[in-house]
């Protein structure tokens, strides 16, 4: 007797996960890919300027981290995806009309063009003026980004939770997490572009709009496992397939009523284990993803188109990253560990992978084929 087929919609939703952590490093990558040749000349800044607005944008997005997983839950994953992409599209928008904002604190003229705004501000004398009006206008658009953007993972992670059974959920993340790469694979190919052909402010625009598409996706495409029509009782059983643990797992915390306080979640070796994992990787990650671009022009020469290919091969590196998620996996079933010992194994061994960036600078001279390489393993 044939077994009745089991759906695949849980795919679906994965293929959602990952256009909106696409979508999420296009709109956090606008800024590094036109500072440089557009944004720089029009509003003075120097790479101190910049490197306060990067450094600020990470400060906000960590401590927004500490409240959107919270924030996600309180929502349920429906609606709090919704407000995670909704406010960090907005931010990503704002980030086009600091010019307009700049022209209007400055010299008053509020209602004009961005071609409008560029000829006020060329024709200011205070440039100092200039730099600290733009900067902070700036950083507030990137506070409101930051804080959506906080959103994107949790988010992804409880959809996952809804959508997967465990043995699942590590390739299932690997895969909306290559959005990230993709996210920052397209981006060179497609912002510059956008940018010398429609304004640097057209960039942020077009690539924000993204993020309201997603949202329409969303609202018809998402539901829970259990009430959505297009997931099969025979795929709603693969999915729920661990719920008995599950079941006991929730009982014996409402039979306890202890609820772990966030200065109580430092007491677990987990928690450490984490944190150390994502503070090996993530810190040099945005490194490469904010300062690349203006690494590649600063050392070869290279302006935000003559950049893209450079960058588009250190990218398509990344995608090595999937392997992360097999990686667990063959911890688990090849070697015989447990789940939390197999995904702890793997991410101890990526979290060294970043070291190889210390040959990038030295190695450089020859070609900069040889830090583009060597930054994407390292990115990977």
């Amino acid at each position: 007797m044939n077994q009745p087929k089991i759906g695949k919609y849980r795919w679906t939703i994965c293929l959602l996960l990952f256009l909106a952590t696409t979508i999420n490093y296009l709109d956090r990558q606008v800024l590094s890919l036109t500072w440089t040749d557009f944004i720089k000349p029009e509003f003075h800044w120097d790479n101190n300027d910049y490197g306060n607005i990067t450094a600020l944008f990470s400060i906000f997005y960590a401590i927004s981290m500490l409240f959107a997983g919270r924030l996600v839950d309180k929502l349920d994953t429906k609606k709090g995806f919704l407000w995670a992409i909704g406010v960090w599209s907005v931010g990503a928008c704002l980030h086009a009309f600091c010019g307009i904002a700049t022209s209007g604190v400055i010299s008053g003229h509020w209602l004009v063009s961005f071609e409008g705004a560029k000829e006020i501000i060329a024709g200011i004398n205070d440039t100092g003026m200039v730099v600290s009006v733009s900067v902070t206008l700036f950083i507030f658009a990137r506070f409101v980004l930051a804080v959506g953007e906080a959103g994107n993972f949790p988010a992804a992670i409880k959809a996952t939770a809804e959508y997967f059974p465990k043995k699942d959920r590590a390739f299932a993340t690997s895969i909306f997490n290559a959005g990230a790469t993709v996210g920052a694979l397209a981006a060179p190919i497609t912002i510059p572009f956008i940018a010398k052909a429609y304004g640097w402010e057209m960039s942020f625009i077009i690539i924000g709009a993204l993020g309201f598409v997603w949202m329409g996706l969303w609202i018809f495409v998402y539901n829970k496992p259990e009430l959505h029509k297009r997931v099969s009782a025979e795929e709603l059983a693969y999915i729920q397939q661990d719920v008995i643990n599950d079941r006991k797992l929730v009982d014996y915390v409402e039979e306890t009523k202890e609820k772990v306080s966030f200065i109580d979640c430092f007491k677990y070796k987990q928690t450490w284990a984490f944190a150390f994992g994502k503070f090996m990787t993530d810190g040099v990650w945005w490194f490469f993803l904010f300062w690349t671009p203006a690494y590649l022009k600063s050392v070869y020469g290279m302006d935000s188109t003559q950049s893209a290919f450079p960058l588009f091969v250190l990218y398509m590196i990344t995608l090595l990253s999937i392997i992360g998620g097999w990686l667990p996996t063959y911890f688990v079933e090849k070697r015989g560990m447990n789940p939390y010992e197999g995904r702890m194994r793997a991410m101890l061994i990526f979290a060294f992978f970043p070291l190889l960036a210390l040959a990038a600078q030295p190695l450089g001279h020859i070609t900069y084929w040889i830090p583009v390489i060597i930054i994407g393993i390292a990115g990977a």
